[in-house]
């Protein structure tokens, strides 16, 4: 029996070892579809944004008058950000802040057309444009929860495998940190819309 103890004791503990990877692997697992639950959010709502932008340029280019440069950068910050694919498993703080780099562009571009667009009064009480307009916010809006909800699900992934003795197995079990959405700053931060008159007559 003596000669057995040390087998016994190797395989009970490759069966505990093994045991706790398992129900690390799974809960880790749970915590990270969450977070990529999560992303799918955001990119819905930007998505959502991007749809929105060819019927906003359609609409104004009715206006012969608008100006057509504000059209073109509009629609090439749109092209530009929706080039760019992120796989959700994988998210790295480079790919991350390219993408909010590109979306932000989108923001840029949207600001400086509706200041123009203030300049129109037959376009500010164009009903058709005001909706679009109107649904344009609240998808920022959208955005804004979306992205906070999205840094949120990638925090408690993250607190979970920098604890100890999770960060020991983590990446043996081909989990990594993820990036989170940091605050626009300096060039990058993209003017605040300013929704507040939209829809009201002069």
């Amino acid at each position: 029996m003596k000669k057995w103890l040390p087998i016994i004791i190797i395989l009970g503990l490759i069966l505990i070892i093994g045991g706790y990877l398992a129900s690390l692997n799974n809960k880790l697992v749970e915590l990270d579809q969450k977070a990529t639950a999560q992303w799918a959010n955001v990119e819905s709502s930007y998505q959502r944004r991007a749809d929105l932008i060819p019927n906003i340029v359609s609409t104004a280019k009715g206006y012969a008058e608008f100006e057509q440069e504000t059209l073109v950068a509009v629609t090439e910050a749109r092209s530009k950000a929706t080039s760019i694919n992120i796989d959700p498993s994988n998210i790295t703080p480079e790919q991350l802040a390219q993408y909010q780099q590109a979306q932000a562009g989108v923001s840029s571009a949207l600001s400086r057309l509706l200041a123009v667009f203030e300049r129109y009064p037959d376009l500010k009480a164009n009903e058709n444009f005001k909706e679009l307009i109107n649904e344009l916010e609240r998808t920022e809006n959208r955005i804004n929860v979306e992205r906070n909800r999205f840094n949120e699900e990638a925090r408690l992934f993250n607190t979970e495998i920098h604890k100890f003795p999770t960060k020991m197995f983590a990446g043996l079990l081909g989990f990594h940190e993820k990036a989170y959405f940091k605050a626009d700053s300096g060039s990058e931060k993209a003017p605040e819309v300013n929704f507040d008159d939209l829809g009201k007559d002069d």
